[in-house]
């Protein structure tokens, strides 16, 4: 639904994106009924499928000319923005039926939520863990060490705890395949934090809109389908490589006093041993 002036702002990154761009924004009629405005931030290099997409679908296409990544591709799609809802989601996302509408009229109800997110199913049916804590020294570490060999472990519960579906309610973060952000707190916090090319980008915003004051809310009456595994099994490497990059940038930050030098050392090494771990067992079964 394209109409003037609208109260949303819709910002979606592509990366030579095949068929799930324009599922993902065929999906958008039956999930909102409030005027939006669609950004399609293009950070690749082949352009056909993003011009198809955007001139059936009246969206602006912003192309930078590099690959920014995720985060900053982001900001820049909300840039000037004068609604007051910017909803960044990724490509291959599929919205269910009143999904958006359901994130507006909750998070209307929560003035102190900076950042919405929804139930996210995977394509098998199963829900995504997507309403997290923070990732900290004990229950990161025992995350990190046995997510991978016994996804059961207690420390991966609790970082990944859901917690109830039954009602919406406050979470340290949220997962940034489909966020709605709250304008004012997303502009005071800056927006994402453009040092992150990739991953964490998502936890980094739970942490600065906290600390601004502001609340993350898990929606669960919002559904979407979220296809992740896409993009990791083309680039299985590539991508366990940027992510333990980021999950290093992050805990940096955290642990950032100048006594904490031995403990960054420490994780380095346990994020570097794990990263060629699962990068071994990556080329083994490719």
């Amino acid at each position: 639904m394209m109409q003037s002036k609208p109260g949303l702002r819709i910002v979606t990154v592509a990366f030579n994106p095949g068929p799930e761009l324009a599922r993902m924004v065929g999906s958008l009629s039956a999930a909102c009924s409030h005027p939006y405005e669609l950004v399609i931030v293009d950070n690749g290099t082949e352009t056909e499928v993003v011009d198809e997409v955007a001139a059936a679908s009246g969206a602006e296409v912003v192309r930078p000319g590099v690959n920014l990544g995720y985060g900053t591709a982001a900001n820049l799609g909300a840039r000037g923005v004068e609604s007051e809802w910017i909803l960044v989601v990724n490509p291959d996302v599929i919205f269910g039926e009143h999904s958006i509408d359901a994130l507006v009229e909750v998070a209307g109800t929560w003035p102190k939520g900076g950042a919405f997110g929804p139930l996210i199913h995977t394509p098998e049916g199963l829900v995504y863990p997507s309403a997290r804590h923070f990732p900290r020294l004990v229950s990161g570490i025992g995350h990190a060490l046995l997510g991978g060999i016994w996804p059961a472990n207690p420390f991966t519960q609790a970082y990944r705890r859901n917690s109830s579906v039954a009602s919406a309610h406050p979470v340290d973060w949220l997962s940034g395949s489909c966020l709605l952000l709250r304008r004012v707190a997303f502009e005071q916090i800056g927006g994402f934090d453009e040092s992150y090319f990739m991953f964490f980008e998502d936890t980094q915003l739970g942490d600065d809109l906290a600390k601004a004051g502001w609340q993350s809310v898990f929606i669960p009456d919002a559904q979407i389908v979220h296809d992740q595994g896409k993009s990791w099994k083309q680039q299985p490497e590539a991508m366990l490589r940027a992510h333990h990059r980021s999950a290093m940038h992050y805990l940096n930050g955290i642990y950032d006093a100048w006594y904490q030098w031995p403990l960054r050392a420490l994780l380095w090494l346990g994020l570097k041993a794990r990263e060629e771990l699962q990068v071994f067992i990556a080329r083994r079964q490719g």
